[in-house]
């Protein structure tokens, strides 16, 4: 698992490409989960909240790219 720190130093690519990832891995999780199979528990937890940051930091970007392209049409 990433930290939020370590996950900015990724470029918009890289983070899609790590969300698609952990939430196929969550997936996997939940159906293992529901068959008694999983064994790790926490890890459900720990996906979760990974797909939590990545989108978070996503959003976060595109907010920043947003206003930028606001601030020069409103000068």
């Amino acid at each position: 698992m990433s930290k939020a720190s370590e996950l900015r130093e990724h470029d918009d690519e890289q983070l899609e490409l790590e969300l698609r990832d952990v939430q196929k891995n969550l997936f996997r999780l939940r159906l293992q989960s529901e068959t008694e199979r999983l064994e790790a528990t926490g890890e459900v937890v720990k996906a979760k909240r990974q797909v939590a940051r990545i989108k978070t930091i996503l959003r976060e970007r595109q907010i920043g790219r947003e206003r930028a392209a606001a601030e020069p049409a409103a000068s």
